[in-house]
């Protein structure tokens, strides 16, 4: 691990700093939620993932020090928890051990699997969808309040045409278990997005512990996410409270898949003379119809693979050695 100098330790405070005005901004626009929680890990990331565990665990206190005293003691044991997802990540992106323990040559050293860090990320995600709609108290009064709001307003602007109400209970009823889903999507792609920001801009400034990875060769989910998925849509069939938790989860796992799944399409037509429309096409069609985002879906559960990035142990910086071992 390495040693404690004021340079990292203010680093790290800075970091923390930053963070927990990004959720407090989190906090005070509900609509810019997703946006700003998932900017609050870039900091965070960035420390992590540059200067190590020591700038990391300074950024959380920091973080939740900040928060607590300027705002509240709830708020900042909130921002502490944000602060965790993001510190967690850029630990395990530092974790690393011999190949040779794997079986590989002795003069390489082999990281953290992108697949398993990949599964951390949406299981996480997927708890502070759930956390967080425990402290907002979601539930079916909140969506039927929010619809029955949306209804009036409807009313109002056009009386002539009113709302059929079995169509408003079932709206209500899908709206109820569609919001999670959306929130894990939607968590999972800013968390993902921070990430590969952060090790770009570490990796721009030559501050990178993890060698930079190829995204469309090493992006996988993890074998065991296919369980955890699978399990999340039964739990769907369950009602209540255990198909809220099942929605997040499939949502988070979901968007999982479905960026492994365009990895792998990438990766799958290099070198193709009609590798670029076909991506476009891909793309464009994703995003106006169900059926590509459902093949792409498919893809990313059929290949499921860890991807292990290695990098030489011998005449390298020992000031940027991995923090601890896998």
């Amino acid at each position: 691990m390495k040693k404690m100098n004021p340079k990292v330790l203010g680093i790290g405070a800075l970091a923390g700093l930053t963070a927990a005005l990004l959720v407090y901004g989190a906090t005070a626009q509900p609509l810019m939620f997703i946006l700003f929680g998932a900017l609050s890990a870039l900091p965070i990331l960035i420390v992590g993932l540059g200067w190590g565990n020591i700038a990391v665990v300074t950024a959380v206190v920091t973080a939740g020090i900040v928060g607590a005293i300027g705002y509240s003691l709830p708020f900042g044991l909130f921002t502490v928890l944000l602060a965790l997802i993001p510190a967690w990540l850029s630990h395990l992106a530092n974790l690393a051990r011999p190949a040779s323990e794997l079986g590989g040559p002795d003069h390489l050293i082999a990281w953290y699997p992108l697949s398993d860090i990949m599964l951390h990320l949406c299981g996480l995600a997927a708890a502070v969808i759930v956390i967080a709609g425990a402290v907002m108290g979601y539930g079916s009064d909140l969506i039927s309040q929010v619809v029955d709001l949306y209804v009036t307003v409807m009313n109002d602007q056009q009386p002539t045409l009113p709302l059929d109400p079995v169509a408003v209970a079932k709206t209500k009823s899908l709206m109820l278990y569609a919001v999670p889903v959306v929130w894990g999507i939607v968590w999972v792609l800013m968390l993902l997005a921070a990430y590969y920001i952060a090790t770009r801009i570490v990796a721009a400034s030559s501050r990178n512990l993890r060698p930079r990875e190829d995204i469309p060769s090493a992006l996988r989910m993890n074998r065991n996410a296919i369980f955890v998925f699978l399990a999340a849509i039964v739990a769907l069939f369950f009602g209540g409270i255990p198909a809220l938790i099942g929605a997040a989860a499939v949502g988070a796992f979901g968007a999982g898949f479905l960026v492994s799944g365009f990895a792998a399409l990438h990766y799958r037509t290099r070198g193709k003379d009609w590798r670029a429309p076909v991506l476009v096409l891909c793309y464009l069609t994703s995003l106006m119809l169900t059926l590509p985002l459902f093949i792409i879906l498919i893809l990313g559960l059929a290949d499921t693979r860890k991807a292990i990035a290695l990098t030489p142990n011998k005449n390298t910086d020992h000031s940027k050695q991995p923090d601890t071992k896998i």
